[in-house]
Formats: C-alpha cells, sequence, structure tokens
C-alpha cells in the first residue's frame, strides 16, 4: 500500500489513545503521559471504559463515543480487542494506527496469527495504515508528538530513524538525547504487519524536514518494494542501515559451490550495494557515518594521507585503514619536496607524515598546505595528540583556517580528553568531521569512500559490452523441462552445458561415452589431451569422489582411465546411477584463471549472482562476490571489481589481462538466463576459464525445480520488460522501433539531444540546458522498471547505444501506482510526423495497463503545441495557480 495515508501518521491534526491507563508503571499510562505531556498542540482523547477521566482527562468508553474523530489512533489494549477496535476506528474515519500491543502470532502463535489477520481485514476496507503491532510506537519530535512508550522524549532534528525493535529505538533516543542529536522521526515498526520499511523510504524520501534515513532491520517483508523504494530514496539522500543476525544458525545445506558460499546476510549486504545505501555494522556506526556523510566535502577514491604529531597514533590509524581495504596515498615527488623544505630533519619522510610530537601550529599549516595540493590523495586526515610543549587548540584552529581554503575532504582526530575538548568544539563549530580515535576516523573515512561507490554504480555509465545477445530460450527450457519431466532436479554436465550454449556463453565441447572404449574412440575424434569425467545424475561434485582425470595425452590413457573411474565409483558409492563418462578436449589457455560464475536463489531477494576465484578450492578461497539479478556491464564489471582476483586478471609482471569484457557478457547472459527461466534455482559454471581471448566454460551444473511464478516474478528489482516493443511503420517502407530504455542509450541520448533546438530544450526542461551532464544522462537511462517507465523511439535492427534516438516518453508514478506524471521530448529535426501522438498513445497505454488510476503532466504556458496534443488525447488542462507560466494536464485512466 506504501505511502497512501501516511501523513495521518506522522501528521495527524487529533490523537486518540485506546486503552488508555492510570495504572502506575503500565503501558497505557507511560503512553498516556507521553502524549497529553508532549506538547503535541491537538486534541488528544482518551479511551477506557472502565474510567471517567485519566491523568486529568476526560476519557470516553468506546471510540463511537469520541466527539471527534481521530486522524490517528494509539492502540494499547489486549490482542483480542484490537481487530473490534479497529473496525471502529475505520467507521469513523480514522486513517492511521499504532498498534503497540504484542500478541499477534510472534513465535508461530496460530491464534495471534489469525488475530493479526483480522487486524488487517478490518483496515483494509478504510485504507487504514497501521504500524506494529508489538511495537513501541513512534516519535516526531517536530510536532512534539510521542505517541510511545519511550521513557524521555527525543530531541527535534532531521534524522529519521526507523527500526524494527522497539527496544533499539529508546537506547537511540537514550544515547543521543545527551549527545544533543536530534530527529525528524523515530518510528518502530514491530512486527510489521502493514507499514514496512519499504513505505517508510518512501515517505521519508519526499520529507523535506528529514535529512538522512538510518534503518535498523532485521529482515524486509516484500523485497521488490523495498529495493524500489531504497533506490529511489538513496538517490535524494543518504540511506544508512544496520542489519542484525548478521550470523544465522543453521543455514541452509547447497549442493553447488555457489549455495554454499551465499550467505543470506552476504544477499543483504548484496541488496543494500545495489540500492546505493551505506551498510554499518554497530549502533554508533551510523551516527558516524551521518556526520561523515553531511560535513566531509566529496571525494572519489579510498587513498588517504595522514598528518599526526605522534607516530604511534599515525600507525594505528593506517592499520585501521588497510583492515578496512583503503590505501595511503602514494605522495607525489611535488609533495616530497615542499615537505622536505618546510619540516624538520626528523619527520617521517613518508605517508603518514609525522611532523613530530614538538609540532607548532605553524608547521601543520606548512604541512597540510602541501598534501592538500597532492593530486594522488583522495583526502587528509589530521591526528593531534596533546604535548606539553604544543598546544591542540591552536593546532586546531591553525587546521580550521587552512581548510577553509581548500576544497579537498579533510577528517580530524584529536585524540584524548580534556585537553582537545576544545578543538573538538572548534572543528564542530567550523562543520569539519571530527572523531575521539584514529581508528573511527578511519572507518568513517572508508564509510564515505563506499558510499560514494554505492553512488557512482547508481549513475555510472554503461561500458561499450555488448549486452543485446539472441539467446535460444526455447532450446534451454526444452533440456530442462526433460530434467524435470524424468523427475530430476539436476542436469547433467551435458546438459547444463546444452542451456549454457542456447544463451552464447562458450563451453568445451563435451561428449557422451557409454564405455571406455568410446571413451577412446571420442579422445581419438579430439586429437588432443583430454579429460575424463564421471557422468551421474547423483554425483555433483564429481572431484570429490575421484570422478575426474585430467590431461590424458592418448585415446589409451582415456580408455584405462574411464574404466579405472567407474569400476571406482561403482564400488565406491553403489547406490548413483552411473550413465558412463564424458570425455572434452583440454583447454588451458595462456594465462589463463579459473573463475566461477554462479548463481543460486534467495528465499527474500531472488535470484543471486556469484563472481570469484574458481576451482576445486573455491569455497577454501572464498573470494567472491554477490549481486542482485538482473546484470548490466556497469553492475558485472563492479561486481568483479570487488574480488581479489580481479587483481590478476588485469595482468601483472609476464602475465597479460585478461579479456575483463567476456567475462562481463559471460556475468550479463547468466543473469538473462536466470530471468528468462524461472525453473533454475542453482546454477555453477566452475571453473570458467577466463584468458586474454575470451572465457570457456569447463564445467557446469544446474538445478532445476517446477516453477511457481516466472523467472522475472521472483526477482526483487524488476527486469527489463523486452516485451513492451511496438513498431511504428513509417510512409517510405522503413518501421521505427518502439521500446523500453536501457543503460546503453545513454550516448544516444546525448546525440539526440545535440539535435534539439534551444526552445525545444526549454520546454521539456524547464530551463536552458547546453548539455546533458553525466549523471543526469545515467538518471535518465537507468530507472526502476517497477515505478517508472521511459519508452524510446529509435531505429531498427541496432543495439542500444548505437541506435539512433527520435523520441522518448516516460512515466514516473507515485508509490501507491495511484497517479503518474509523464514527459516527452522529440527531436526538433523530426517533428510534425506524427512521432509525439504515437509516444503518448503508447504510454497513456503502459499506464493504463499497471493500474495507474491517472496520468498528468506540467507544460509551459507556451508550449502550445505539447497543449495541443494532450487536449486531442482527452486530458484536461488547468492553471496552477503557484505558478502562472505552467499549466497541468490531466487524464483519467479508470
Amino acid at each position: 500500500m506504501s505511502i497512501r495515508n501516511l501523513d495521518y501518521l506522522f501528521k495527524p491534526k487529533s490523537v486518540a489513545l485506546i486503552g488508555a491507563s492510570d495504572r502506575q508503571g503500565s503501558v497505557g499510562a507511560v503512553v498516556a503521559q507521553n502524549l497529553l505531556h508532549g506538547g503535541f498542540s491537538g486534541p488528544v482523547m482518551t479511551v477506557n471504559p472502565k474510567h471517567r477521566t485519566i491523568a486529568g482527562v476526560a476519557t470516553y468508553p468506546d471510540v463511537g463515543s469520541l466527539p471527534q474523530t481521530p486522524e490517528l489512533a494509539v492502540i494499547c489494549t489486549p490482542p483480542p480487542a484490537v481487530p473490534g477496535t479497529v473496525v471502529d476506528l475505520g467507521k469513523r474515519g480514522t486513517k492511521a494506527a499504532v498498534v503497540i500491543t504484542a500478541g499477534f502470532g510472534e513465535g508461530e502463535d496460530r491464534i495471534g496469527a489469525d488475530l493479526r489477520q483480522a487486524m488487517l481485514d478490518a483496515a483494509r476496507p478504510h485504507l487504514l495504515r497501521i504500524v506494529g503491532p508489538n511495537c513501541v510506537g513512534i516519535l516526531v519530535p517536530g510536532l512534539q508528538l510521542n505517541a510511545s512508550f519511550a521513557h524521555i522524549a527525543a530531541l527535534k532534528g532531521d534524522l529519521a530513524f526507523v527500526a524494527q525493535s522497539g527496544a533499539i529505538v529508546t537506547s537511540i533516543v537514550d544515547w543521543a538525547t545527551p549527545r544533543n542529536i536530534g530527529f525528524s522521526h523515530l518510528v518502530s515498526l514491530g512486527d510489521m504487519a502493514d507499514v514496512d520499511f519499504g513505505d517508510m523510504l518512501d515517505y521519508l524520501a519526499m520529507d523535506g524536514a528529514t535529512r538522512a534515513i538510518l534503518l535498523y532491520m532485521e529482515g524486509v517483508t516484500h523485497p521488490r518494494k523495498f529495493m524500489s523504494a531504497a533506490r529511489i530514496a538513496a538517490r535524494l539522500k543518504p540511506v544508512i542501515v544496520v542489519k542484525a543476525g548478521r550470523h544465522a544458525e543453521g543455514a541452509k545445506a547447497a549442493s553447488s559451490h555457489t549455495g554454499a558460499m551465499a550467505g543470506s546476510d552476504e544477499v543483504y549486504d548484496a541488496a543494500f550495494r545495489r540500492a546505493g545505501m551505506l551498510r554499518v555494522y554497530e549502533l554508533d556506526e551510523l551516527f558516524d557515518a551521518v556526520e561523515t556523510l553531511a560535513l566531509c566535502r566529496p571525494f572519489h577514491g579510498d587513498r588517504i594521507a595522514i598528518l599526526t604529531n605522534g607516530g604511534g597514533i599515525g600507525v594505528m590509524a593506517t592499520d585501521s585503514l588497510i583492515d578496512q581495504g583503503g590505501h595511503l596515498a602514494a605522495l607525489s615527488p611535488e609533495t616530497m619536496q615542499v615537505l622536505n623544505k618546510v619540516l624538520p630533519p626528523t619527520w617521517s619522510h613518508g605517508n603518514p607524515v609525522d611532523i613530530v610530537g614538538d609540532a607548532q601550529p605553524e608547521r601543520y599549516v606548512s604541512a597540510l598546505e602541501a598534501l592538500l595540493q597532492d593530486n594522488g590523495t583522495d583526502a587528509v586526515l589530521v591526528l593531534n595528540c596533546p604535548t606539553a610543549v604544543a598546544s591542540s587548540t591552536a593546532a586546531a584552529q591553525a587546521v580550521i583556517e587552512v581548510a577553509a581554503k581548500s576544497q579537498r575532504a579533510l577528517l580530524t582526530s584529536w585524540v584524548g580528553e580534556s585537553a582537545v575538548a576544545e578543538a573538538r568544539n572548534l572543528f564542530a563549530r567550523a562543520r569539519i568531521p571530527t572523531y575521539e580515535a584514529p581508528n573511527q576516523a578511519m572507518r568513517a573515512f572508508m564509510h564515505m569512500a563506499q558510499y560514494r561507490r554505492n553512488q557512482d554504480l547508481l549513475a555510472q555509465l554503461p561500458a561499450s559490452v555488448p549486452e543485446e545477445f539472441s539467446p535460444d530460450t526455447a532450446k534451454a527450457r526444452a533440456a530442462i523441462e526433460a530434467a524435470i519431466a524424468s523427475g530430476r532436479e539436476w542436469l547433467t554436465e551435458p546438459e547444463a552445458k546444452e542451456v549454457l550454449e542456447a544463451y552464447r556463453i562458450p563451453c568445451v565441447p563435451t561428449r557422451v561415452a557409454r564405455s571406455p572404449e568410446d571413451a577412446a574412440r571420442l579422445a581419438e575424434a579430439f586429437n588432443a589431451p583430454c579429460a575424463v569425467k564421471i557422468l551421474s545424475p547423483d554425483i555433483t561434485h564429481k572431484s570429490d569422489v575421484g570422478g575426474v582425470a585430467l590431461d590424458l595425452a592418448t585415446p589409451a590413457a582415456v580408455r584405462d582411465a574411464a574404466s579405472a573411474m567407474l569400476a571406482r565409483i561403482k564400488q565406491s558409492h553403489p547406490s548413483a546411477r552411473i550413465d558412463g563418462v564424458t570425455v572434452e578436449p583440454m583447454i588451458r589457455p595462456a594465462g589463463g584463471w579459473e573463475l566461477i560464475v554462479g548463481m543460486t536463489e534467495d528465499s527474500q531477494f531472488g535470484p543471486v549472482i556469484l563472481f570469484g576465484h574458481g576451482g576445486i578450492a573455491a569455497e577454501i578461497l572464498a573470494d567472491k562476490a554477490l549481486t542482485l539479478a538482473p546484470l548490466n556491464a556497469n553492475i558485472a564489471n563492479a561486481l568483479m571489481a570487488r574480488t581479489r582476483v580481479y587483481r590478476l586478471l588485469q595482468g601483472f609482471r609476464n602475465q597479460p589481462p585478461a579479456d575483463l569484457a567476456a567475462i562481463a557478457l559471460v556475468l550479463v547472459k547468466v543473469s538473462q538466463l536466470v530471468v528468462d527461466i524461472g525453473e533454475i534455482v542453482e546454477l555453477d559454471i566452475n571453473p570458467l576459464v577466463a584468458g586474454s581471448s575470451g572465457a570457456t566454460a569447463l564445467d557446469a551444473r544446474i538445478r532445476v525445480r517446477p516453477a511457481k511464478v516466472s523467472g522475472a516474478a521472483r526477482l526483487a528489482i524488476r527486469p527489463y520488460p523486452s516485451t513492451l516493443k511496438s513498431y511504428l511503420p513509417l510512409p517510405d517502407g522503413r518501421r521505427l522501433l518502439l521500446r523500453p530504455v536501457r543503460p546503453e542509450d545513454a550516448f544516444a541520448f546525448e546525440a539526440a539531444f545535440a539535435k534539439l533546438s534551444p526552445k525545444d530544450i526549454r520546454l521539456r526542461f524547464f530551463a536552458s540546458l547546453r548539455s546533458l551532464t553525466p549523471h543526469l544522462m545515467a538518471r535518465l537511462t537507468q530507472i526502476d522498471y517497477d515505478r517508472e517507465m521511459a519508452l524510446v523511439l529509435c531505429e531498427d535492427g541496432k543495439p542500444a547505444g548505437s541506435a539512433e534516438v527520435f523520441g522518448v516518453v516516460r512515466v514516473a508514478a507515485d508509490p501507491d501506482n495511484d497517479t503518474a506524471e509523464f514527459a516527452i521530448i522529440v527531436r526538433s529535426d523530426v517533428a510534425g510526423r506524427g512521432f509525439g501522438t504515437f509516444l503518448m498513445g503508447s504510454i497513456i497505454d503502459y499506464a493504463r495497463s499497471r493500474g495507474i488510476r491517472s496520468l498528468f503532466g506540467d507544460i509551459l504556458h507556451e508550449n502550445t503545441n505539447m497543449l495541443a496534443l494532450c487536449r486531442r488525447l482527452g486530458f484536461t488542462v488547468r492553471a496552477i495557480p503557484e505558478d502562472p507560466s505552467i499549466v497541468r494536464a490531466e487524464l483519467p485512466l479508470r
């Protein structure tokens, strides 16, 4: 349901407390005190049939007796009374409720679960939104609304904190208040029967009083809604999350390397990264991260220079940096020359730059100015430990003055307590991030680096990896359906390779031999050293049972190896079905690396793609990274870059670089395979041998089961909707293709923009733009297909990126899929050919198919052609009082 009626939760004009009490220490009494004495300006009405007054306020026997309809209700009654209370509130017109009561199915209680469903059924006809049950409540300090049983009120601020755990909310309030940290919202979601993290992200993303969103989560309820909301929110403001339950016991057993290596917490990590969020691991990190993101100047990279007056704390900072994957900046010769000139001979002559314990402010100034000029440095951390011969406060003031003249990112850590308190105050007033200890500063630096990486991934323009290919989906599906029909969940190796080859993934030729003699004949045909592998539907890890023999130079060696293998495995695994062996030529490309590419299905987020260092020791090496499907070239390359083996793949010493584009393309194709075919639940390509001229699958296994939903429906991120294609015939017999936008269209958009007249640019963008910035191009082409759609009218028969673009129409729906805003642009040099009418008709049809209630668009009053088109299509046009230069065109769809 998303944000519908959430304003009644967080901006109510009146509140009713159902289950108010005057019994000391009870939840109903604490909530009553908080509501009545928190300073909320609207009426607070209490309901309890056993009392005439509570806390000196007139109390009513039931909801029907209330003198006015409450916009927000807070419910503290016993569980059996809650569904009936919700019915009464819905009839009165109440649109939001906080159910603090527990006992709604926690711990698999059947009676409680039935009560929970009854509560939801009672709320649904009235669109009444529910926070909870089993929660502490909500606090909106800006309204002085404390609808909770928190023990103290929260300060007003611009941070929103949302948590499943009520205890975490009250602990955060207790921790933040003495530190003068304030909040726009504090929300305890409890069991998330209705309002969940996706709803809160949607709401808070558009809330002007919220600067950053902090989440404490244990799980999500609707992954696709969560991912859509998170990706939109993270584009607008920092979203920082702590995920509890990182080491869940009893993880499901998996038969493939990928299944064994993809833990559920790593999948959450992949989801957060994909959404552009920043994940931290402790509650205090939340606030450190907020301070860094708010105060630290932007930078790209993870290279830092350390300036310190104490060698020990410089070493500690370095250790912390390296532990977290950062890098010390390599100071340029020019910087070293300046430092040698301005520092005493005893300085460290390297990074960290130790300027010695007697450093006066002037020495800090000289060294810091040099470091801030070094182009090989992304940020500078300045450290200070108090000494008897130099003032920490004076050093801080000197650093502040230097920082004011530079745009380079700067962090500080003045170590100690009373001697450095004033220095920390100075940094706070100057809005320079400062931390109590060097490790906290480095952790904050790496927060910033990771956050920027995640944000960059949202805005990157694609590489030139060709992502459009023509798989033979029918052939792949036939092999999978045959296995399912025969009652098998694992495809044989030849079947798995047949599926991969149908998706144009290069595989080593693999032939089936039913006897050792057959194996010898096949080896003779290959005329090369061969590998022999056991063929059994009951044995998935062949090397674990001695089912692989390599480097067999002659057909006789192949025959002997096959004979010995069959005999050995029949004895060791007498119940296993043995269908023979496979024979394939040995492939050892020069400089080749053994990699693993895999997929497993997460119970919440759907298909997850894995990449890493492969071979028989893949699980021991544990060098892998995960991301959610679907993938494009950018995401594939970013996935590879998070592994250690990636550095080797780029080449070193005499090793040539691997064909990274070919590896990325395999990842994209595997992603498309699992998007298209919902029956695939686990997949391994191990090893994928990659060299300087391509990548080839040597071994593969695929696990299948009958699909409950389509491949695309199980994804947490809606994949590219390839079915949304149509054609526009032209008078000369040619036709143009209308299709959803792809990330690869970015540069074609740039070329189309160059063919717009200045007037058309102003009419479309409401401003005079000289060009499309890379960030804007990414925003226009990398969309969330679940809530937004852009249809591109382009040349037919050419791939995205090289096809000429003539026009684009887009629609962005609200989180409730109720109303949507459209925008359209057609190149100036092709105006008047009916392209605009075709585009608008197509987007109207799309919006109607998605169940959107109405379309609207804001149009400059002088854009007479667009207004005439809208009127022809049935839009009504009205003025916008706030801006007489703009009119709004609206079209009801249902």
